[in-house]
């Protein structure tokens, strides 16, 4: 297994001390002893943690399982790399951006420019077989990443999470809005997906209501527009 990037070795260090942990590990290794291509990359595993530390969650962005094709996942939810095709979920993304913000869509999907600004682009499951989606869930990193969004729901700072689909809002579904008592701004809608952007995601308007929040809150707003690649 991959260290955790720090500090958030340090808010999750009971968690990975967990047997259920090891038993993850020693899946993963087995798997690479088979021979089995793992996508993200091993230095990837963590990045969507490397990039955006819990005291810098401003956003939460929930995933489900990473982009199993050759060349794509690399750590960050709904983001693929460099030079790769944009995904359809993360078209129909830059749709609602530009209704929403007037940002016109990037012609690429990597996403780091949002998670150096707290935007945390996690999934719920951290790895995946080429070619097999969903053959790395119930192994454990459903567990961990719960642990992950209790770290950020337990803190002071008040955050919004963007929970798009059934599965996003169940794994979230702990997590205190506003209108509950709670600090954070819970946002729902439909999935990207275009299976279900028509039923709720489009017209939600997720970017200017979590750019209000974060305002008011004294957090400061996102830049939703990606910057150019070369």
């Amino acid at each position: 297994m991959q260290p955790l990037p720090s500090p958030w070795r340090d808010a999750l260090a009971d968690e990975v001390a967990q047997p259920y942990m090891q038993a993850l590990d020693a899946f993963l290794a087995a798997e690479h002893v088979a021979g089995t291509t793992i996508f993200p990359p091993r230095a990837d595993w963590f990045r969507a943690l490397e990039l955006t530390p819990p005291d810098a969650v401003r956003v939460v962005i929930l995933g489900q399982d990473p982009y199993h094709g050759p060349g794509q996942a690399h750590g960050l939810s709904f983001s693929v790399q460099d030079g790769v095709r944009i995904p359809p979920s993360l078209r129909n993304v830059y749709k609602e951006l530009e209704t929403d913000l007037g940002i016109a869509p990037a012609r690429h999907g990597l996403l780091e420019h949002w998670a150096k600004q707290g935007v945390l682009l996690l999934n719920a499951v951290l790895t995946v077989r080429m070619g097999a989606a969903a053959s790395h869930q119930k192994r454990g990193w459903e567990r961990f990443t719960d642990a992950v969004i209790r770290v950020v729901a337990e803190s002071p700072e008040p955050t919004v999470f963007l929970l798009w689909g059934a599965h996003a809002q169940k794994k979230a579904a702990f997590v205190e809005d506003v209108t509950q008592g709670g600090r954070h701004l819970v946002l729902k809608a439909a999935h990207p997906s275009p299976l279900s952007a028509y039923n709720g995601f489009f017209g939600s308007r997720p970017f200017s209501a979590a750019n209000a929040f974060l305002v008011a809150h004294g957090r400061g707003a996102i830049d939703w527009a990606l910057p150019p690649r070369a």
